[in-house]
C-alpha cells in the first residue's frame, strides 16, 4: 500500500528503509520500484491521463484560470458529465447558462434583473387564470371573469361590463341596468352614487338634482291640479311670507326664446316690516300676490298688493324693490322682495288674504291664504286683474285721437270709456266701434255731454269717431 487511507504516501516494501551495510538486492529495489510504480499510479495527473475512481474532498475548493465563458456542456472550468451537487451558496459572476430545466427546492433570490429567453413556466399556478401577488408577495392565481385585456388604474376601455355593484364611479357615459330591469344611460361628467347605490325615483317623478358628490333626486312635476304651499303668518306687527320645496318651469330671461328652465328649491322668507303697508287701506280687506322668482338657480319670494295693476300675467320680465326691513314698502304698484332684482323669470304662487285695522301694523292673521294651482287664481287673466285705469287721453299708451284705430296687444280683455262734447242743443254722440261692430252711446242734450264705451278683446281693434263731437276723455282698464 503506497498510501496510507489519509493521503500520505508510505514505503511500506521489506527492505526499506535501507541501512548502511545493507546490502543492494533486486529483489528489494524492484518491491521498491513497484510501490512507487502503484502511489503514481493512483495520483491524478494534470493532463488528464487520469480519471478519479471516488469523489475527490478539495478543502480549500477549486481554482482556475481559465478566462473563456462556458457557453455549453463541452466548455468552461469544469465539466461533468453528471449532476453537481452544491451544499453551499453558489455565485455566478456573469451570464448562467442553462440549456435544461432547473428544479428549485427553495427560495430562489434574485438580486437584480432576470431575463427569461423563453416563458418560463410555474406548474403551482393556474393554467389560464390572471396573476397576482398575496400578501407574503408570493404568485397566486385569480378568477378571471369576462374575456378581453387586463384593466390598469389611468383612462382603461372597458366594453360592456356586468358590474353588480357600484359604490363610487365617475364616467362620460354610463349604462346602468339592474336585473331583469331597462337599461337607463347617463351622460354625466359628475360622479354617480357617492357611497350608495343611485336613487331611480318612482313613476311619473322627473330629475330635480343631478348634484356633484351626492345621489340624484326626483320630485313629482307640477300639474294643472297641483296647488303651491305657501303660508304666512303675524308677529310683532309684521307679515311673514314663506314657501316649502317648490319645483317650477320659468321662461327665459330673453322675451324672444321659449326655453324653459326648471328650478327646485325652498325659498327664504320674505318679511314684511312692521309699517309697511304695501298699499293697503286701514280696516279694509287686502289681496297680497306671494310671487317667486327665478335668480340664477335660487328661487326667491317677492310681494305686491293685487289692486296696484302690476302684469302679473308670467310672459315678461319683473323687477322688484327692497323691501328695506324699515316699514317703508308702502306702494300698491311695487314688488317688493327682501333684495331688490332687475328683470327676472317669475311664477305667481298664492296670494294672501287680510284685514288689518291699521293699514302697516300686521297684527291680525291672515283670513285666506291660497297656494296657486287647479282652478285659484284662474281668474287673474280676466277682466280687471293686474290691471288699472289709465287716462289715454294725452299720456302713454295714447296720445288717443277720435278716427284712429287701435288694437288691443295686452293679451286681456281691455274696458275702453269714452266721453265726448257735441254741438249745443245736438244730439250727436261718438260713435264707437269694436272689431267692425258698432256699440251704443249716450247724449246730454242739456249738458253737450255725450258717452261710450265697450270691452275690447285680446288683439281686437277699437276705433271711435267725431261724428259732430269732440274729444273730452278717453280711459282705458288695462
Amino acid at each position: 500500500m503506497s498510501y496510507n487511507g489519509s493521503g500520505t504516501f508510505q514505503i511500506n516494501t521489506s527492505g526499506q528503509p535501507v541501512v548502511t551495510g545493507t546490502i543492494i538486492s533486486s529483489t528489494a529495489f524492484n518491491s521498491l520500484t513497484a510501490d512507487l510504480a502503484t502511489g503514481l499510479s493512483t495520483a491524478i495527473t494534470k493532463d488528464g491521463q487520469t480519471a478519479t475512481t471516488v469523489r475527490i474532498p478539495f478543502a480549500q475548493g477549486i481554482s482556475s484560470t481559465l478566462a473563456t465563458d462556458s457557453t455549453s456542456t463541452g466548455t468552461g472550468s469544469i465539466i461533468t458529465a453528471g449532476g453537481v451537487g452544491i451544499a453551499k451558496a453558489l455565485y455566478v459572476g456573469t451570464t448562467a447558462n442553462v440549456a435544461g430545466a432547473v428544479t428549485l427546492q427553495s427560495t430562489l433570490a434574485v438580486g437584480g434583473v432576470a431575463t427569461f429567453s423563453i416563458t418560463p413556466i410555474f406548474s403551482a399556478l393556474t393554467a389560464s387564470s390572471a396573476v397576482a401577488t398575496d400578501a407574503s408577495k408570493n404568485l397566486v392565481s385569480v378568477t378571471n371573469t369576462g374575456t378581453g385585456n387586463n384593466v390598469l388604474a389611468t383612462s382603461p376601455t372597458i366594453t360592456t361590463p356586468t358590474i353588480s355593484t357600484i359604490t363610487s364611479a365617475a364616467a362620460t357615459d354610463l349604462t346602468l341596468k339592474s336585473a331583469g330591469t331597462t337599461a337607463i344611460t347617463v351622460n354625466t361628467n359628475q360622479a354617480l352614487g357617492v357611497g350608495s347605490s343611485p336613487s331611480f325615483g318612482t313613476s311619473g317623478q322627473v330629475l330635480t338634482s343631478a348634484g356633484t358628490a351626492a345621489a340624484p333626486t326626483w320630485s313629482t312635476p307640477l300639474s294643472s291640479v297641483q296647488i303651491q304651499p305657501i303660508s304666512a303668518s303675524v308677529s310683532a306687527n309684521a307679515l311673514t311670507i314663506s314657501a316649502s320645496a317648490l319645483t317650477l318651469d320659468f321662461r327665459s330671461t330673453t322675451l324672444g326664446s321659449g326655453t324653459v328652465t326648471t328650478v327646485s328649491g325652498t325659498p327664504a322668507n320674505l318679511v314684511i316690516s312692521s309699517g309697511s303697508t304695501l298699499g293697503t287701506v286701514s280696516a279694509q280687506q287686502s289681496r297680497i300676490i306671494v310671487i317667486a322668482l327665478k335668480n340664477a338657480s335660487t328661487i326667491e319670494l317677492a310681494a305686491v298688493n293685487i289692486s296696484g295693476g302690476t302684469n302679473l300675467d308670467e310672459t315678461t320680465l319683473i323687477s322688484t324693490t327692497a323691501e328695506g326691513g324699515a316699514g317703508a314698502a308702502d306702494s300698491a304698484n311695487v314688488v317688493y322682495s327682501t333684495t331688490a332684482r332687475t328683470s327676472l323669470p317669475f311664477r305667481v304662487v298664492g296670494y294672501i288674504e287680510s284685514t288689518q285695522a291699521t293699514a302697516g301694523t300686521w297684527a291680525t292673521a291672515p283670513s285666506t291664504i291660497q297656494g296657486y294651482g287647479g282652478q285659484a287664481l284662474a281668474a287673474m287673466s280676466s277682466l280687471g286683474y293686474s290691471q288699472t285705469w289709465l287716462d289715454v287721453t294725452t299720456v302713454s299708451p295714447g296720445p288717443r285721437a277720435l278716427g284712429t284705430t287701435y288694437y288691443n296687444t295686452t293679451g286681456k280683455p281691455i274696458f275702453v270709456s269714452i266721453r265726448g262734447i257735441s254741438p249745443a242743443g245736438s244730439t250727436n254722440g261718438i260713435s264707437f266701434s269694436i272689431n267692425g261692430i258698432a256699440m251704443a252711446y249716450s247724449a246730454q242734450v242739456s249738458s253737450n255731454a255725450v258717452a261710450t264705451f265697450g270691452i275690447v278683446p285680446p288683439s281686437g281693434s277699437y276705433v271711435a269717431a267725431a261724428n259732430g263731437c269732440t274729444l273730452n276723455t278717453w280711459a282705458e282698464l288695462r
